[in-house]
């Protein structure tokens, strides 16, 4: 070793140690402030500034041709006679299922909706006072019945009525898969928030910046239609479908410049 290097080791070992540290730290200060954001620093106190937001909601909606009718349909049996009721209920509900089937009603879209066997109570007199006892017997079965051919609507509630329905609701016409409509309707809903977002920010003097978050909201609402039919007769009542409003929402929030 040369003696300037020797010199200079042995100065080196002759610096006092806090003057050593010293010189660490202004180092890691002049490091640090080409990696940290200093416009995002808020000074008087250390914290990260939030960029300004505004969040707004958008919405958009169409109609579509209702695609499903449904029907109620019922029997009701009174009878001094449980077992006669419930066999008479029974046997009438099998020709109400077996007339839907024929009309080319699917097994899936026909399901029990509720049966009920109850015995009523029927008041009378012993002198003066007013007392209770059994009476007849009601009985009834309702099943659901789907219907996908929503132009048909009228001739299954003359079927099922023919068949032996004495309690008939329906039909209720509703939408069934909307899913591609929704999808079709995300895009409209955000234009539709960027839109009133646009006019906030240019009323408040400032300009719309990037999408931070967008989380979806939807409902389907149908518009329904009830056709009650008591009686059998002919023709098959006119019923029209009609249309449901398929709907879709999202809140956005955008950066304000």
């Amino acid at each position: 070793m040369c003696i300037w290097g020797s010199m200079a080791v042995d100065g080196m070992r002759n610096i006092p140690q806090w003057m050593v540290w010293g010189l660490l730290f202004a180092a890691i200060v002049v490091g640090a402030s080409f990696v940290i954001p200093w416009k995002f620093i808020t000074w008087g106190r250390v914290e990260m500034a939030m960029p300004q937001t505004v969040t707004v909601s958008g919405e958009a909606k169409t109609e579509q041709q209702n695609q499903i009718a449904s029907y109620n349909a019922g029997v009701n049996e009174i009878s001094d006679n449980k077992d006669q009721a419930i066999s008479a209920v029974n046997s009438k509900i099998a020709a109400i299922i077996q007339a839907a089937r024929s009309f080319g009603i699917p097994e899936d879209d026909i399901k029990t909706q509720n049966i009920s066997v109850y015995q009523m109570q029927e008041q009378y007199y012993e002198g003066s006072r007013q007392l209770q006892r059994a009476g007849q017997w009601q009985v009834s079965n309702t099943i659901d019945v789907k219907l996908r051919d929503v132009k048909r609507a009228g001739e299954l509630a003359d079927v099922l009525t023919r068949a032996g329905a004495n309690q008939l609701y329906g039909p209720n016409f509703q939408l069934d898969d909307t899913r591609e409509a929704q999808a079709d309707l995300l895009a409209e809903a955000i234009e539709n928030a960027r839109s009133k977002a646009e006019k906030m920010a240019a009323g408040s003097g400032r300009t719309l910046g990037k999408v931070i978050s967008v989380s979806e909201g939807g409902v389907i609402s149908a518009q329904p239609m009830y056709y009650a039919r008591m009686e059998s007769g002919g023709g098959g009542a006119p019923a029209e479908p009609g249309t449901g409003t398929v709907y879709s929402s999202v809140t956005v929030v955008f950066e304000l410049k």
